[in-house]
């Protein structure tokens, strides 16, 4: 291309040749560029965006940000790869500027939730029951002027307000701060005051906005309250979630559940119950239950499984020989399934974990019963979704439903026993998520015949477990921040529970927030348990791995190596250290301003 042509531009231009170098631009370039020779620059250099981007700068917007403007890229028609390529530069910062302002100017739309709103009232003092909503509305008003964000009442612990997405990112970047502040305030009770929020934006329509602000609350109340989840075109991000989940004392919710999942199972001709890959004692004792349930009801039932841990192996014989209970594999439970079939989903949410995704699929009708926090990619739409992170277990959460199927105790022996085992391993033997309701769950099934006895020989390990368990203890390393990191030895179809045991130990040792241990199970997968005393998510941090659980005891399966997974824990260590500190001291600035003001 001639300097000819170039020159003859009404708009800055210049050649790019297959290297990626300058080699001729006209008079106007000075208009892009603060000078004016730029022959002999390579192009990458000067704008940030490489020839191989410029071959498609035609068919894909590149915008380019220089002396103080904005320009939208072209090449000339036909340019090949092996040829000089001619760029042109058409301003368009006015152009930029508009749309920056309209994306700004986008509507958001958030619903604001007071957390546990009946246990709070009920729970406080009399003096207290009016001054605690009415400090959280001061608070949350205030935040929303404060962004010039309206804020209308919608109940007694509901709110909607209106903003931008200008707005939001300020939002965001003070980390919800309304949070925080609510947080403070002085209940006077044993647990904290707390909001969630479900903040909705959507490109598509104002609409596409409210439905996905409906689903970031849902999100955030699923996943314990005391956060603010963010919902985009694009996904989701989550901010906040410092406070466990309380326990509830509504005992209503459990009743009228165990009436809707009745009517649900009399419309149903077959019943298949499953929970996630691998189960553990408490996914299988909820599955067991729900299928005391179905017999009871006189439906057929079948307990999907394809494998299980060899800790499970006791517990498995048991229910198989008494021939009460139809345990099948996928592939024929997939054959089975009718257009009337009813699928139970027990101790988790997430498609992904299920023991057979395919049967969730084809059965029109779902439950799921669990007690794990709701992640972005849970199931959605489900007949009935009895999903409560508040509980220690699966098995907790079946043991107070079927109480509402009948006032006779149609629970066997067995049953009993490995449903108490299932809350007894999630529970860490009584140690950690465990309240009254939990206890309650325990004393039902003691009264339905449980021995304690018998329960104890369930978890009996083998001698070599025992000694990988006890390995990892001993090697394990501590940080002076306290946590505490350790690997499990060799490869054991049981490594996810020496994991876990070996977690629960380190959280015994004196100084220790947070444990993480990791293995590899027979399938070279690396198998992660994490937990902590409450100073740190570690149900965040395993969500970053894939993986997820609750706050203080949480999960992941990786096919990374695991002396990557290893490492990558330790910086999200270390990134969350470093801004909890960051946080601290924002605190402490903003408290030392207002001590000025004062």
């Amino acid at each position: 291309m001639d300097n000819q042509y170039i020159n003859a531009l009404p708009i800055p231009a210049c050649t790019v040749d297959p290297r990626g170098f300058i080699t001729g631009a006209n008079p106007l370039i000075k208009n892009v560029f603060v000078y004016e020779d730029i022959a002999g620059s390579n192009f990458f250099t000067l704008t940030g965006v490489k020839r191989e981007q410029l071959m498609s700068a035609n068919t894909s917007e590149i915008i380019v940000d220089r002396n103080g403007k904005m320009f939208k890229l072209w090449i000339n028609e036909g340019a090949k790869d092996d040829e000089d390529i001619v760029v042109f530069f058409d301003e368009a910062t006015a152009r930029e500027s508009f749309r920056t302002k309209l994306e700004s100017d986008r509507a958001a739309i958030a619903y604001i939730n007071i957390d546990n709103y009946d246990e709070l009232i009920a729970s406080a003092p009399e003096d207290y029951r009016r001054v605690i909503p009415a400090q959280i509305d001061l608070l949350v008003r205030k935040w929303g002027d404060s962004f010039e964000s309206p804020v209308i009442s919608t109940g007694d612990d509901r709110y909607v307000m209106y903003t931008s997405r200008g707005r939001l990112e300020s939002m965001i970047e003070g980390n919800f701060s309304v949070l925080d502040e609510v947080r403070n305030i002085d209940s006077q009770i044993d647990f904290p005051a707390s909001i969630s929020i479900g903040v909705g934006i959507s490109d598509l329509s104002l609409i596409e906005s409210t439905e996905l602000a409906e689903a970031a609350l849902e999100l955030a109340l699923g996943r314990g309250g005391d956060q603010a989840v963010v919902k985009t075109d694009d996904g989701t991000r989550y901010y906040g979630g410092t406070l466990q989940s309380f326990e509830k004392n509504n005992r209503s919710k459990p009743r009228v559940i165990a009436h809707a999942i009745k009517a649900l199972l009399n419309d149903a001709d077959k019943v298949f119950i499953m929970g996630h890959r691998w189960p553990d004692m408490d996914a299988f004792g909820a599955a067991i239950a729900a299928s005391a349930i179905c017999n009871f009801l006189g439906k057929d039932s079948y307990i999907v499984m394809d494998k299980h841990n060899e800790a499970l192996d006791e517990v498995f014989d048991l229910a198989r020989d008494t021939e009460d209970y139809n345990i099948v594999k996928a592939e024929r439970a997939l054959k089975a399934v009718t257009d009337r079939s009813l699928l139970i989903i027990v101790d988790t949410n997430r498609p992904m974990l299920v023991e057979c995704p395919e049967l969730a699929e084809v059965c029109k009708t779902r439950i799921i019963i669990d007690h794990h926090r709701l992640t972005e990619d849970s199931y959605q739409n489900s007949a009935v979704a009895y999903i409560e992170s508040y509980a220690s277990s699966a098995s907790e959460l079946l043991a107070e439903l079927m109480q509402h199927f009948s006032q006779k105790r149609f629970i066997n022996k067995l049953e009993a026993e490995v449903m108490l085992a299932g809350i007894m391993v999630d529970s860490n033997h009584f140690s950690v998520r465990t309240g009254v309701r939990t206890f309650d769950a325990a004393s039902w099934l003691k009264r339905g015949g449980a021995d304690t006895t018998e329960v104890k020989r369930f978890f009996q390990v083998s001698e070599g477990d025992f000694r990988a368990k006890s390995g990892a203890i001993a090697g394990a390393e501590y940080t002076e921040e306290g946590v505490a990191y350790a690997v499990t030895e060799g490869i054991s179809t049981n490594t996810q529970i020496i994991n876990a045991q070996v977690a629960d130990e380190l959280m015994t040792v004196k100084g220790t927030k947070a444990a993480f241990v990791l293995g590899r199970n027979e399938l070279g997968q690396t198998i992660v348990s994490a937990r902590s005393l409450g100073d740190i998510n570690v149900q965040a941090l395993m969500e970053k791995l894939g993986g997820g659980g609750h706050f203080t005891s949480a999960a992941a399966q990786t096919d990374d190596p695991l002396a990557e997974v290893l490492a990558r824990i330790r910086k999200l260590v270390k990134e969350y250290f470093d801004r909890e500190e960051e946080e601290r001291r924002t605190k402490m600035s903003r408290t030392q301003e207002i001590e000025l003001i004062r």
